[in-house]
């Protein structure tokens, strides 16, 4: 097997732990953000235990995509890490606050409320945070010779703002529909009400993101609109998507919606990385430029094609023991 072919399967088993992270911690993130316009404690108690015996199995996802990139792509840390050292942090600051609170909030009394600030706090600097670092992957980076050459602050742009913003109202909307699948009573029906106005939120912000993004860089103009292919059938399943989101919440179906919004990321995730293909770290650095020794990820690859299906079945079978629906009073802790 040559390093070529190392390269893309690895590009493969990376971008689906992505995704797969986005997917499974994005609407326990999303329950997060909406936390504080929950109806009631008793609510917030309900959509907390709906994601609680999940969430820490879902940031497995996180860990395992860190370790390979490191092992199969290091100068991706070299000049991501120095260019998105404040991003990260806070991002893992949220990811610690919002786990601490799982914790402590259920056996708190008088000091809860502080804790509900802590998990909603959390959630939602974590969220800002990644769609930031998001954003900074579209824009670019400044490097020479394999080194990052910018400013610390960078990453921080109004582009990159809206992407964090973007990513905010699209997390909120996982957990919405989330909460429509694992809920009913009040709780549901608040989630329904909510649902629409998120939707029209994300469409917005990913509408202007996608009419912004061709301005920033020269080359994803040229892959989008030099020529119509099939790429574009991505923004056409985006919005047929959205247009399911939108006909199963006025129909009160309960699944489809949690099912249409991972279509949309879905979707919209495929649709970033064929603007970028195959720049890992753009505009310079492509997945063979980014890649470490065949020995190394040959090593690496044996033993992660043993964890992930260990993980993918522990995952499994975690939701379903915690299937159907929550209701108040009940819950895992």
């Amino acid at each position: 097997m040559e390093m070529f072919d190392l390269t893309l399967i690895w590009a493969f088993i990376i971008g689906f732990g992505v995704i797969m992270y986005v997917l499974m911690d994005g609407f326990d993130l999303g329950v997060g953000i909406l936390f504080p316009f929950a109806p009631s404690e008793q609510d917030r108690d309900t959509m907390m235990n709906s994601v609680a015996p999940v969430w820490d199995g879902n940031e497995t996802w996180l860990v395992l995509g860190g370790a390979g990139l490191l092992g199969a792509f290091p100068l991706v840390y070299s000049i991501l890490l120095p260019a998105l050292y404040i991003g990260v942090f806070l991002m893992l600051s949220g990811l610690i606050f919002r786990g601490i609170a799982f914790e402590f909030r259920f056996k708190a009394r008088t000091s809860r409320y502080l804790w509900n600030w802590a998990f909603a706090g959390g959630s939602t600097l974590a969220a800002f945070a990644q769609g930031v670092v998001v954003g900074t992957y579209i824009q670019g980076y400044e490097t020479a010779n394999g080194v990052f050459t910018g400013g610390a602050l960078d990453w921080l742009t109004p582009f990159t703002v809206l992407t964090g913003l973007g990513l905010l109202a699209g997390y909120a909307l996982l957990g919405s529909t989330w909460l429509i699948m694992k809920t009913e009573g009040r709780l549901q029906e608040w989630a329904y009400k909510i649902t629409l106005p998120l939707l029209a939120a994300v469409l917005v912000v990913f509408g202007i993101i996608s009419v912004w993004t061709p301005f920033i860089d020269d080359m994803v103009r040229d892959r989008w609109f030099s020529n119509l292919s099939v790429i574009w059938v991505l923004p056409v399943l985006s919005l047929l998507c959205a247009f399911q989101i939108f006909r199963s919440v006025r129909n009160r179906f309960e699944g489809m919606p949690f099912v249409a919004t991972m279509g949309l990321f879905i979707t919209t995730y495929l649709g970033l990385i064929v603007s970028r293909w195959p720049y890992l770290i753009p505009p310079d650095y492509t997945l063979w430029d980014a890649a470490s020794a065949y020995n190394s990820q040959m090593f690496l690859l044996i033993g992660l094609l043993i964890v992930i299906p260990f993980v993918l079945v522990y995952t499994a079978w975690t939701y379903w023991v915690f299937r159907g629906k929550v209701r108040a009073g009940e819950g895992y802790h």
